[in-house]
């Protein structure tokens, strides 16, 4: 029996060009003798763990040693993360001493843990964040914020620049994320994976198969958002939208979502919005990234209807897919979508419906801008251009971190004023 089937660069060839993979290939054969890792809170459930899961494999069959590892926490101090991850999109939060001791205590509790004598260190989002301060740095420590800092709560960001501030490099998925550190700031934007299950292509059979398997209905146009059950992602405002456009369309709305598990929040919003389901919605949590590849290609009409978005790779998969987006006119989704042309942007409710209404009546206008969306993400918003980023970013450090000797020879361990 052969390997597994896994995506190597050379299979992004027919997408980005012989030149491309090659000169990936070159970047990825002089970075083979570092040892890079990357650290975040969840395998599974979210869009970070999609773009980790996807580029490390990537990543190492392009010769690269990166690897990815999650950090433990209770359920404590999940409660305490994800209320900073609304603080940083705007969010109020309760400051307290007891927060604080929690959140740093489990910090420290991964620190023991992971001995971490890589060459090159990347840390994901707020959970991670203060591990810095706990390990003698042997060469770059970068760290990834993904969610949408265009307003952070300014009683909770200057604790978290304090520690950025001990980081080599900070990077945001989008300029407009800037924020006031002494570390240097990068921009690199997400991408997906083509060749994932979410995103092959499939067949009519296989199609069927998934819908039939959930019992969704096909027999009316399909309104679809997919995304976690995430206040910032607005499912109730994506139910009332449908809901007025069902008055003039005969149509089916499906939310499908997962409840990441470094997201307490998950299970409460999502049983709040039991309360506004009736016949002709649908709500699914499910980890069946097959179902969200048949769902976003059966769709007439995809929406993202998020306030807040650190991205969006949601809106990217359904692109990719040819669907016609409306997405909220918010953070990463406005690098996506150019309203009008590959997709539409909404500030309300009622933009939706409006939208939701336009595109299920004129069939010629969701394939002309479905064709126009897959386009955009083969040009900017496929893994190998992600890949590509990152290893320009290592690359980068070089002339600073002379590596004279490989790091894994020197054991990188927490300092001794932390050893309590």
């Amino acid at each position: 029996m052969g390997l597994p089937y896994i995506a190597r660069l050379e299979h992004y060839e027919p997408y980005i060009g012989k030149e491309a993979v090659e000169r990936i290939l070159l970047k990825a054969e002089m970075m083979s003798d570092r040892r890079i890792v990357h650290i975040n809170s969840t395998y599974y459930g979210g869009g970070v763990a999609e773009l980790l899961g996807s580029m490390t494999l990537l990543a190492n069959l392009a010769g690269i040693q990166m690897g990815w590892r999650v950090i433990q926490g209770s359920p404590d101090f999940f409660s305490v993360t994800k209320k900073m991850h609304n603080a940083l999109q705007g969010g109020e939060i309760n400051l307290s001493w007891k927060k604080f001791r929690i959140y740093e205590h489990v910090v420290f509790e991964n620190v023991l843990r992971n001995h971490l004598d890589h060459d090159i260190v990347v840390i994901h989002d707020p959970q991670p964040l203060p591990m810095v301060r706990h390990y003698h740095k042997k060469g770059p420590w970068i760290w990834v914020c993904h969610v949408d800092l265009s307003n952070p709560n300014r009683k909770l960001w200057p604790y978290i620049r304090n520690y950025v501030n001990r980081y080599d490099a900070a990077v945001f998925s989008i300029p407009e994320y800037r924020q006031d550190t002494r570390t240097p700031l990068v921009f690199i934007k997400p991408a997906i994976d083509p060749f994932s299950i979410k995103n092959r292509d499939f067949s009519e059979e296989e199609i069927k198969e998934r819908l039939d398997r959930y019992d969704i209905p096909t027999d009316k146009p399909l309104v679809v958002q997919v995304s976690r059950f995430d206040k910032w992602k607005d499912p109730a405002g994506v139910i009332e939208a449908f809901k007025i456009a069902r008055k003039e369309v005969d149509c089916n709305l499906v939310l499908l979502g997962n409840i990441a598990t470094d997201d307490p929040e998950g299970v409460e919003i999502f049983n709040e919005l039991k309360g506004k389901q009736e016949e002709g919605i649908l709500m699914l949590t499910v980890e069946d990234t097959a179902l969200v590849n048949a769902l976003q290609r059966k769709a007439a009409v995809v929406l993202q209807k998020s306030i807040r978005e650190g991205f969006g790779l949601t809106v990217t998969e359904a692109m990719w897919k040819g669907k016609p987006v409306i997405g909220g006119n918010v953070g990463g989704i406005r690098h996506q979508i150019n309203d009008g042309e590959n997709g539409f942007l909404v500030d309300t409710v009622e933009e939706a419906a409006e939208r939701i209404v336009m595109l299920l009546k004129d069939p010629d206008l969701c394939r002309s801008i479905g064709e126009k969306a897959r386009r955009t993400v083969q040009e900017k918003f496929l893994m190998s251009r992600y890949l590509e980023d990152y290893l320009d970013l290592f690359k980068s450090f070089e002339a600073s971190y002379t590596l004279r000797e490989p790091l894994w020879n020197k054991r990188s361990r927490p300092g001794k004023r932390d050893r309590r």
